[in-house]
């Protein structure tokens, strides 16, 4: 990967003529060839922040450098360089699919290239529908052609906003499989997500943006390690009324109906504390029958961040 960020966000921030504060000044750095995940609840900022990018919406403050291009002062060439699926299902209704997405590629200015339009279309499984009218389309079918719109004129980078809301789960599987060939050639991937379990994934980095604010940025691996908690459970030979008090301080929870303790650990830590745990409780004369570890998700750790 070039040491040079592929998009650098510098100070971007967004406040609305009514008022509000759409987004407080971040910074942000796109490596060439990553897949970023941005993670949000909803009104968090997610497509004020690509619409900024990507040229849609202006900026309070800040720059936007997209492959060494101002997306204010160099807008027409920060453009070319990005392809972008939009959430809502904007399609030229009365037009054919083949149609279309031809169009789409001359709007930038292209010599025409049938042979790249058909690889697009036969990569989104549309080739057979090219012909068709839009509007004659099922929802995932509109989505797949909006894909094949943004990728028309071979952009660098691929914004996906929210791409997978509301598709079946076929579409859902092809377009993954697209984004992990595209990225396998060189583009650069970022996407805002619902499902967390793309993100965990999909994603090589992954950035949580709260209230306007980017409250995290970081390599998903380190992420996973860094805030991921593991839980031990243990399924106890006899049930328990309540924990022994000397047992109380360790971060253990029992279940509803006593058969079950589960001990939750830092994956940080030198000591994990679990050797510690069993002198104890055998000492107490607690038996268990059965354990197993589990790790904290990408979805526990997103949760625990926006309640923080």
């Amino acid at each position: 990967m070039s040491a040079s960020p592929i998009v650098s966000i510098q100070g971007i921030g967004k406040t609305y003529a009514s008022g509000p504060q759409a987004l407080k000044p971040l910074d942000l750095d796109i490596r060439h060839g990553e897949i970023f995940a941005l993670l949000g609840p909803n009104g968090a900022g997610k497509t004020t922040l690509i619409s900024i990018v990507c040229g849609i919406v202006n900026a309070s403050s800040g720059t936007v450098v997209v492959d060494g291009h101002d997306s204010v002062r160099d807008w027409r060439a920060a453009r070319a360089k990005i392809g972008l699926v939009p959430q809502e299902l904007h399609t030229d209704a009365f037009e054919s699919v083949l149609a279309t997405v031809t169009f789409s590629r001359g709007l930038f200015g292209l010599a025409p290239n049938p042979a790249h339009i058909e690889s697009v279309l036969r990569e989104l499984s549309l080739w057979e529908k090219r012909d068709a009218k839009v509007m004659t389309l099922s929802g995932g079918m509109k989505r797949r052609v909006l894909i094949a719109k943004a990728l028309a004129h071979e952009p660098r980078i691929l914004f996906l906003d929210e791409p997978t809301a509301g598709v079946d789960v076929e579409l859902r599987h092809d377009m993954w499989q697209m984004v992990r060939r595209l990225r396998e050639n060189g583009t650069t991937i970022i996407l805002t997500t619902h499902y967390i379990e793309e993100a965990e994934d999909m994603a090589d980095r992954i950035g949580v943006i709260r209230k306007g604010e980017l409250i995290l940025v970081e390599d998903k691996a380190v992420l996973m390690t860094k805030l991921g908690k593991k839980q031990l459970t243990l399924q106890l030979q006899t049930p328990l009324r309540q924990v022994p008090a000397e047992l109380a301080a360790l971060p253990l929870a029992l279940s509803a109906d006593g058969n079950a303790i589960t001990y939750t650990f830092d994956t940080q830590r030198d000591e994990t504390g679990i050797a510690d745990l069993l002198r104890r409780l055998a000492a107490h004369g607690i038996d268990f029958k059965d354990l197993h570890s589990s790790q904290s998700s990408l979805e526990d750790i997103f949760v625990s961040l926006l309640r923080s």
